[in-house]
């Protein structure tokens, strides 16, 4: 016990540090999120707070920052518009659908743990993976550029009259001295961030950076973009705020019948599966960056109470949010400390501090979140794109740009649907059949490969009902009957060799596969040879067999 205490004591000024750093990262996000979204700020700073808390403390994955995220946003436009639209202008009708939607994707994700989905993120093929962070970080370069002071007027477009873009866009450059001086600023972020590691790694670097940029802004009056001046240019009124409320509108304003369900369900359902989905693959990544592992089925858990409490109280919910977690691991945060540190920092900006962090200038923001898009983007992946098969370069290239046009789960559900039809159509073309005849004239078929809905044509197509002799054996040593299919090709087999009037013996199946014909038809139990005659199925069991085995085989 002492040890444990030492060890988590000895990393507490990291997770300290890194959490208010992650604190001043989550702020321009959790706005920006919440304009996205249609509703004010507060909406998604509270929801910051709230699940960032609820999952640090309950979550599986310490080190793992959640809040309000952009992949989540960009579905509820259109459930916040809906909802506006059916009630009275001024009601806000949308913001109470969004809660009520929230907390009804809450109770989905925690059915998701209880019935222990999560594990089947390990599914996820290793290209998807790559694609996913490549994607994402993307995502997260495009929403960065977004900060800097707009360069060409508007009502002019890059493939409508290309020279006049790039015209515009150089004498923009020439003259934007504010587009400059932020560059300027990005850059002295990034180069901090860079550098400092090299000298002392007791700090995190981009929480140094950040107060050296605001310094610099704040003593020497520099006009640029700052979290005030983004909030006020969206129509937001300030960070400062109070406690979250119990919002008892929610059943005041919603009411809880079947056109309510059919109206939210659909939308429910999508952020659940887009939260569960990014939280799980952000695990996965924050994993191998530790070299620990996380508990995906009690992630599921956590993510969908924090949900469920975010939506009464006033947040638009959320999920993992990978370029915080990695700001968070960067910067040493290990331990729940970390992610408990960042929530309650961020309700104190709200609460106490929120003229200061008004004062934190976009460019110190944006050059973290470059430094995360550099440190996310998986750039082996051009390294090794000579060195893997094609297909799963066709995977991680689709996965990026579905991550990128559409959203994270459609482009991870896509690259696992393609990834799983070119394994069955691989595994489908390495059914083999050995053919040979024995002394008193039986043929004998040896199988060999995964017998499943993939191979059934090319396993049929191995056969030779007709003009086989009257005894075949069917030899199962090297494969396996895998599926409903499989047991329909071997049976549907098994009656056309019968219907000549030939006898078919089915051999060395496996006890599984075994059940499943037994189960399927009680005809199996007349072809099927129980006794077991191969060597190879004695090896573990006795070692003399296995010697004597290798004698036969002439090995």
């Amino acid at each position: 016990m002492t040890e444990f205490i030492r060890k988590r004591a000895a990393n507490a000024k990291n997770d300290i540090l890194s959490g208010l750093t992650v604190a001043l990262a989550l702020v321009p996000e959790a706005v920006a999120f919440a304009f996205v979204a249609g509703v004010d700020p507060l909406v998604g700073l509270y929801a910051a707070f709230m699940i960032g808390l609820i999952t640090a403390v309950f979550g599986g994955r310490p080190g793992m920052i959640s809040g309000a995220t952009g992949a989540l946003a960009v579905v509820m436009v259109s459930l916040v518009a809906e909802g506006n639209a059916m009630g009275e202008v001024g009601e806000s009708l949308g913001l109470y659908y969004l809660f009520a939607t929230v907390i009804l994707m809450g109770i989905i994700q925690m059915l998701a743990g209880v019935f222990k989905l999560g594990k089947f993120v390990r599914l996820i093929p290793h290209p998807v993976m790559m694609g996913f962070v490549n994607g994402l970080a993307i995502v997260i370069f495009i929403s960065q550029i977004g900060m800097f002071p707009e360069l060409v007027p508007e009502g002019i477009f890059f493939w409508s009259d290309m020279g006049t873009w790039f015209s515009e866009l150089f004498n923009s450059l020439a003259t934007s001295s504010a587009f400059w001086t932020m560059t300027a600023l990005v850059a002295l972020t990034m180069g901090i961030m860079f550098g400092l590691p090299k000298l002392t790694k007791k700090v995190p670097e981009a929480l140094v950076a950040i107060l050296v940029v605001s310094a610099i802004v704040i003593l020497g009056k520099l006009n640029v973009a700052t979290v005030g001046s983004f909030i006020a240019d969206g129509g937001g009124e300030g960070l400062k705020g109070g406690l979250p409320q119990f919002q008892f509108d929610i059943f005041n304003k919603v009411p809880f019948n079947l056109e309510t369900l059919k109206f939210i369900g659909p939308y429910a359902l999508i952020l659940a599966a887009i939260g569960l989905i990014e939280s799980l693959m952000t695990l996965n990544l924050i994993d191998e960056l530790t070299e620990t592992r996380g508990n995906s089925n009690k992630e599921c858990m956590a993510q969908g109470g924090a949900n469920i409490i975010t939506g009464l109280f006033g947040g638009m919910g959320g999920c993992a949010m990978i370029g915080q977690s990695i700001i968070n691991i960067k910067g040493g945060g290990r331990g729940r400390l970390s992610g408990i540190v960042a929530a309650l920092a961020l309700l104190g900006f709200i609460l106490f501090a929120s003229g200061l962090i008004e004062q934190v200038p976009i460019a110190a923001l944006v050059g973290v979140m470059f430094m995360v898009v550099i440190g996310t983007f998986a750039w082996s992946s051009f390294r090794i794109m000579n060195k893997i098969p094609k297909t799963d370069l066709f995977v991680l290239i689709l996965v990026s740009l579905l991550t990128v046009l559409f959203d994270l789960a459609i482009a991870v559900i896509s690259g696992v649907i393609v990834s799983a039809l070119v394994f069955s159509w691989e595994n489908a073309k390495r059914i083999r059949a050995r053919k040979r005849m024995k002394a008193d004239g039986t043929k004998v078929y040896e199988i060999w490969g995964p017998l499943f809905f993939g191979s059934i044509k090319a396993f049929n197509d191995k056969f030779d009902v007709k003009n086989d002799p009257e005894k075949v054996e069917i030899d199962f040593v090297e494969s396996r009957v895998s599926d409903h299919s499989a047991i329909e090709a071997v049976f549907n087999l098994v009656n056309k060799y019968e219907a000549e009037g030939k006898q078919v013996k089915l051999k060395h199946l496996s006890e599984d596969c075994k059940v499943l014909l037994y189960k399927s038809s009680p005809k199996f139990r007349d072809v099927i040879v129980e006794a077991i005659d191969d060597p190879r199925y004695h090896l573990a069991e006795n070692p003399e067999a296995f010697t004597k085995g290798l004698g036969e085989y002439n090995l």
